[in-house]
Protein backbone atom coordinates (compact mmCIF):
# COMPACT_ATOMS: atom_id res chain seq x y z
CA UNK A 1 0.00 0.00 0.00
CA UNK A 2 1.24 3.80 -0.46
CA UNK A 3 1.67 6.02 1.66
CA UNK A 4 -0.31 9.39 1.50
CA UNK A 5 0.80 12.29 -0.08
CA UNK A 6 1.97 14.41 1.82
CA UNK A 7 0.56 17.52 -0.11
CA UNK A 8 1.46 20.81 1.41
CA UNK A 9 1.73 19.09 5.17
CA UNK A 10 4.01 16.95 6.94
CA UNK A 11 1.74 15.03 9.75
CA UNK A 12 3.70 13.60 12.80
CA UNK A 13 3.72 12.50 16.33
CA UNK A 14 5.55 12.44 19.50
CA UNK A 15 4.93 9.35 20.76
CA UNK A 16 4.61 8.82 24.95
CA UNK A 17 5.32 5.23 25.53
CA UNK A 18 3.73 5.31 29.46
CA UNK A 19 5.70 3.29 32.25
CA UNK A 20 3.64 1.24 34.49
CA UNK A 21 0.32 1.25 32.39
CA UNK A 22 -0.87 4.51 34.44
CA UNK A 23 -2.72 6.95 32.14
CA UNK A 24 -1.62 11.29 32.01
CA UNK A 25 -3.52 12.75 35.23
CA UNK A 26 -3.75 15.81 32.50
CA UNK A 27 -6.02 15.53 29.25
CA UNK A 28 -4.60 18.48 27.90
CA UNK A 29 -1.69 21.35 28.73
CA UNK A 30 -2.52 24.74 29.20
CA UNK A 31 -1.48 27.26 26.47
CA UNK A 32 1.87 28.27 28.48
CA UNK A 33 2.89 24.79 28.96
CA UNK A 34 1.75 23.55 25.08
CA UNK A 35 4.19 26.40 23.63
CA UNK A 36 6.84 25.20 26.12
CA UNK A 37 6.99 22.07 24.99
CA UNK A 38 6.14 23.18 21.14
CA UNK A 39 9.72 24.58 21.46
CA UNK A 40 11.66 21.24 22.68
CA UNK A 41 9.41 19.64 19.92
CA UNK A 42 10.57 21.82 17.29
CA UNK A 43 13.97 22.42 18.17
CA UNK A 44 14.33 18.57 18.20
CA UNK A 45 12.68 18.35 14.66
CA UNK A 46 14.87 20.83 13.48
CA UNK A 47 18.08 19.37 14.63
CA UNK A 48 16.97 16.19 12.61
CA UNK A 49 15.34 17.67 9.72
CA UNK A 50 16.95 21.37 9.33
CA UNK A 51 14.40 22.45 6.91
CA UNK A 52 11.63 22.34 10.07
CA UNK A 53 12.68 25.57 10.42
CA UNK A 54 11.71 26.78 7.59
CA UNK A 55 7.96 26.05 7.89
CA UNK A 56 5.03 26.72 10.43
CA UNK A 57 5.35 24.36 13.08
CA UNK A 58 1.34 23.49 14.52
CA UNK A 59 1.25 21.73 17.76
CA UNK A 60 -1.39 20.00 19.95
CA UNK A 61 -0.91 20.01 23.57
CA UNK A 62 -3.07 17.24 24.06
CA UNK A 63 -2.85 13.17 24.29
CA UNK A 64 -4.72 10.72 22.26
CA UNK A 65 -4.78 6.88 21.47
CA UNK A 66 -3.11 6.00 18.01
CA UNK A 67 -6.19 4.83 16.59
CA UNK A 68 -7.29 8.43 16.82
CA UNK A 69 -4.81 9.75 15.03
CA UNK A 70 -5.24 7.18 12.39
CA UNK A 71 -8.14 7.62 11.08
CA UNK A 72 -9.54 8.16 7.38
CA UNK A 73 -8.55 11.93 6.57
CA UNK A 74 -6.02 12.07 9.24
CA UNK A 75 -9.39 14.23 11.34
CA UNK A 76 -6.72 15.78 14.28
CA UNK A 77 -4.22 16.74 11.51
CA UNK A 78 -6.97 18.26 9.73
CA UNK A 79 -8.12 19.99 12.95
CA UNK A 80 -4.25 21.60 13.07
CA UNK A 81 -3.98 22.38 9.67
CA UNK A 82 -7.11 24.56 10.15
CA UNK A 83 -6.59 26.38 13.26
CA UNK A 84 -2.99 27.67 11.29
CA UNK A 85 -4.96 28.43 8.24
CA UNK A 86 -7.03 30.69 10.67
CA UNK A 87 -3.78 31.83 12.95
CA UNK A 88 -2.93 35.88 12.02
CA UNK A 89 0.45 35.90 10.49
CA UNK A 90 0.10 33.99 7.65
CA UNK A 91 2.49 34.47 4.74
CA UNK A 92 4.67 36.49 7.53
CA UNK A 93 7.11 33.73 8.01
CA UNK A 94 7.35 30.37 9.91
CA UNK A 95 5.47 30.25 12.75
CA UNK A 96 5.04 27.91 15.87
CA UNK A 97 1.48 27.53 16.41
CA UNK A 98 0.59 25.51 20.08
CA UNK A 99 -2.69 24.94 21.27
CA UNK A 100 -3.93 23.91 24.88
CA UNK A 101 -6.99 23.92 27.53
CA UNK A 102 -8.46 27.43 28.19
CA UNK A 103 -7.55 29.22 30.65
CA UNK A 104 -10.95 27.79 32.72
CA UNK A 105 -9.08 24.25 32.14
CA UNK A 106 -11.51 23.01 29.57
CA UNK A 107 -10.37 21.18 27.21
CA UNK A 108 -10.92 22.50 23.31
CA UNK A 109 -13.38 20.13 20.96
CA UNK A 110 -10.95 19.47 18.64
CA UNK A 111 -8.51 18.24 21.41
CA UNK A 112 -10.99 15.95 23.25
CA UNK A 113 -9.63 12.59 23.25
CA UNK A 114 -11.81 9.61 23.17
CA UNK A 115 -12.65 8.68 26.56
CA UNK A 116 -13.35 5.10 25.87
CA UNK A 117 -10.12 4.73 23.90
CA UNK A 118 -8.15 5.49 27.50
CA UNK A 119 -5.70 3.47 29.41
CA UNK A 120 -2.97 2.20 26.33
CA UNK A 121 0.44 2.36 27.19
CA UNK A 122 0.49 4.26 23.87
CA UNK A 123 -0.17 8.39 24.05
CA UNK A 124 0.37 10.35 20.82
CA UNK A 125 0.53 14.39 20.66
CA UNK A 126 -0.41 15.71 17.26
CA UNK A 127 2.11 18.04 15.49
CA UNK A 128 2.14 19.38 11.62
CA UNK A 129 4.39 21.02 9.67
CA UNK A 130 3.53 22.99 6.54
CA UNK A 131 4.72 26.18 4.16
CA UNK A 132 3.66 28.33 1.28
CA UNK A 133 6.08 25.81 -1.02
CA UNK A 134 4.64 22.59 -1.91
CA UNK A 135 7.88 21.64 -2.70
CA UNK A 136 9.68 22.87 0.10
CA UNK A 137 6.84 20.89 2.80
CA UNK A 138 7.15 17.52 0.50
CA UNK A 139 11.23 17.90 0.73
CA UNK A 140 10.51 18.25 4.32
CA UNK A 141 7.94 15.42 4.75
CA UNK A 142 10.18 13.02 3.07
CA UNK A 143 13.80 13.79 5.06
CA UNK A 144 11.56 13.06 8.38
CA UNK A 145 10.16 10.03 6.73
CA UNK A 146 14.10 8.74 6.25
CA UNK A 147 15.46 9.76 10.13
CA UNK A 148 12.36 10.15 12.44
CA UNK A 149 11.88 5.48 12.64
CA UNK A 150 15.33 5.09 13.06
CA UNK A 151 16.60 8.30 14.75
CA UNK A 152 13.58 10.07 15.89
CA UNK A 153 13.97 9.70 19.65
CA UNK A 154 13.04 12.88 21.64
CA UNK A 155 15.59 14.74 23.43
CA UNK A 156 16.27 14.44 27.38
CA UNK A 157 14.44 17.42 28.19
CA UNK A 158 12.25 17.18 26.19
CA UNK A 159 10.74 13.89 27.25
CA UNK A 160 11.12 15.32 30.76
CA UNK A 161 9.02 18.38 30.02
CA UNK A 162 6.20 16.01 28.69
CA UNK A 163 6.24 13.91 31.60
CA UNK A 164 5.93 16.70 34.36
CA UNK A 165 3.49 18.81 31.89
CA UNK A 166 1.33 15.76 31.17
CA UNK A 167 1.56 14.09 34.70
CA UNK A 168 2.84 10.99 33.43
CA UNK A 169 5.11 8.62 33.65
CA UNK A 170 7.38 8.22 30.84
CA UNK A 171 9.14 5.35 29.58
CA UNK A 172 10.66 6.42 26.32
CA UNK A 173 9.34 9.47 23.88
CA UNK A 174 10.41 9.46 20.28
CA UNK A 175 8.64 10.74 16.81
CA UNK A 176 6.91 9.18 14.13
CA UNK A 177 5.53 10.24 11.06
CA UNK A 178 1.84 9.39 10.96
CA UNK A 179 3.43 6.72 8.25
CA UNK A 180 5.71 5.02 10.95
CA UNK A 181 3.24 4.89 13.35
CA UNK A 182 0.78 3.34 11.17
CA UNK A 183 3.58 0.46 10.41
CA UNK A 184 4.09 0.20 14.53
CA UNK A 185 0.66 -0.44 14.84
CA UNK A 186 0.37 -3.11 11.97
CA UNK A 187 3.37 -5.03 13.94
CA UNK A 188 1.54 -4.54 17.16
CA UNK A 189 -1.69 -6.06 15.46
CA UNK A 190 -0.01 -8.64 14.48
CA UNK A 191 1.34 -9.57 18.15
CA UNK A 192 -2.23 -9.42 19.57
CA UNK A 193 -3.65 -11.65 16.77
CA UNK A 194 -5.06 -9.19 14.10
CA UNK A 195 -2.94 -8.94 11.69
CA UNK A 196 -6.21 -10.15 9.50
CA UNK A 197 -7.66 -6.76 9.89
CA UNK A 198 -5.14 -4.36 9.13
CA UNK A 199 -5.35 -4.42 5.44
CA UNK A 200 -8.51 -2.94 5.95
CA UNK A 201 -7.42 -0.39 7.84
CA UNK A 202 -4.54 0.23 6.04
CA UNK A 203 -6.88 0.73 2.89
CA UNK A 204 -9.38 3.46 4.32
CA UNK A 205 -6.07 5.52 5.58
CA UNK A 206 -4.17 5.54 1.97
CA UNK A 207 -6.93 4.62 -0.70
CA UNK A 208 -9.96 5.41 0.89
CA UNK A 209 -11.55 5.28 -2.52
CA UNK A 210 -10.57 1.06 -2.95
CA UNK A 211 -12.81 -1.90 -1.68
CA UNK A 212 -10.91 -4.20 0.78
CA UNK A 213 -11.94 -7.65 1.69
CA UNK A 214 -11.45 -10.02 4.47
CA UNK A 215 -12.36 -13.20 3.10
CA UNK A 216 -10.01 -15.81 5.25
CA UNK A 217 -11.74 -18.42 6.80
CA UNK A 218 -12.19 -19.07 9.95
CA UNK A 219 -12.30 -15.00 10.15
CA UNK A 220 -15.18 -12.97 10.08
CA UNK A 221 -16.41 -12.12 6.92
CA UNK A 222 -15.91 -7.80 6.23
CA UNK A 223 -15.94 -5.67 3.10
CA UNK A 224 -14.35 -2.24 3.15
CA UNK A 225 -15.86 0.26 0.45
CA UNK A 226 -17.13 3.90 0.69
CA UNK A 227 -16.26 4.49 4.10
CA UNK A 228 -17.82 1.80 6.14
CA UNK A 229 -17.52 -2.07 6.50
CA UNK A 230 -20.23 -4.18 6.29
CA UNK A 231 -19.68 -7.61 8.04
CA UNK A 232 -21.42 -10.60 7.87
CA UNK A 233 -24.01 -11.69 10.55
CA UNK A 234 -24.54 -15.41 10.30
CA UNK A 235 -26.72 -17.06 12.72
CA UNK A 236 -25.92 -20.69 13.91
CA UNK A 237 -27.18 -22.63 10.59
CA UNK A 238 -25.67 -19.86 8.31
CA UNK A 239 -22.37 -20.01 10.12
CA UNK A 240 -22.19 -24.22 9.64
CA UNK A 241 -23.20 -23.39 6.27
CA UNK A 242 -21.18 -20.87 4.85
CA UNK A 243 -17.80 -22.26 7.31
CA UNK A 244 -18.51 -25.85 5.59
CA UNK A 245 -19.32 -27.52 8.89
CA UNK A 246 -21.90 -30.38 8.74
CA UNK A 247 -25.47 -29.25 9.48
CA UNK A 248 -25.32 -32.50 11.94
CA UNK A 249 -22.13 -30.76 13.72
CA UNK A 250 -23.89 -27.38 14.66
CA UNK A 251 -24.99 -28.31 18.08
CA UNK A 252 -21.90 -29.49 19.25
CA UNK A 253 -20.23 -26.20 17.43
CA UNK A 254 -22.01 -24.04 19.62
CA UNK A 255 -19.13 -23.23 21.77
CA UNK A 256 -16.96 -22.42 18.55
CA UNK A 257 -20.03 -20.24 17.12
CA UNK A 258 -19.66 -18.23 20.41
CA UNK A 259 -16.60 -17.59 20.10
CA UNK A 260 -16.82 -16.58 16.46
CA UNK A 261 -19.48 -13.97 17.98
CA UNK A 262 -16.79 -12.68 20.25
CA UNK A 263 -14.14 -12.39 17.35
CA UNK A 264 -16.98 -10.24 15.60
CA UNK A 265 -17.33 -8.00 18.57
CA UNK A 266 -13.33 -7.44 18.81
CA UNK A 267 -12.83 -6.91 15.32
CA UNK A 268 -15.83 -4.45 15.08
CA UNK A 269 -14.54 -2.43 17.95
CA UNK A 270 -11.10 -1.67 16.55
CA UNK A 271 -12.82 -0.41 13.40
CA UNK A 272 -14.88 1.15 15.44
CA UNK A 273 -11.65 2.80 17.44
CA UNK A 274 -9.85 3.61 14.12
CA UNK A 275 -12.96 5.52 13.01
CA UNK A 276 -14.95 3.05 10.56
CA UNK A 277 -18.79 2.46 10.79
CA UNK A 278 -19.62 -1.25 11.24
CA UNK A 279 -22.81 -2.52 9.57
CA UNK A 280 -24.00 -5.74 10.64
CA UNK A 281 -25.30 -7.59 7.39
CA UNK A 282 -27.82 -10.28 8.38
CA UNK A 283 -27.44 -13.49 6.19
CA UNK A 284 -29.09 -16.63 6.12
CA UNK A 285 -28.07 -20.38 5.33
CA UNK A 286 -28.23 -20.46 1.71
CA UNK A 287 -27.72 -16.80 0.73
CA UNK A 288 -24.75 -15.28 -0.49
CA UNK A 289 -22.90 -13.23 2.23
CA UNK A 290 -20.40 -12.00 -0.65
CA UNK A 291 -23.41 -10.60 -2.73
CA UNK A 292 -25.12 -9.19 0.56
CA UNK A 293 -21.95 -7.33 1.64
CA UNK A 294 -21.73 -5.77 -2.06
CA UNK A 295 -24.87 -4.11 -2.00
Amino acid sequence: MSKPDPGMNALGVLALELAGGDAPRHAALSSEQAGELAERVGRDLAKLVPGVSGLDFVFAGAHFDPAEVLRPGWPVHRRLEELQMRAPGRNQGPRMLAFGAGADGDVPLPFQADAALTGGGLRVVPFLLTGTEVAQTRAVAEALEDVLLAQGMAQPDTALQAQTAFGAQIEHARYFTVNDLAAMMSMQYDNQGLAALWPLIETALMAPQDAQWLDSTPEPLLRYADGEVRMALFDPAGWCAFYNHGTGDCDRLQGIYEQYLMRQRQMAAVLEAHGLPVLFVHCEAGQDARALLTK
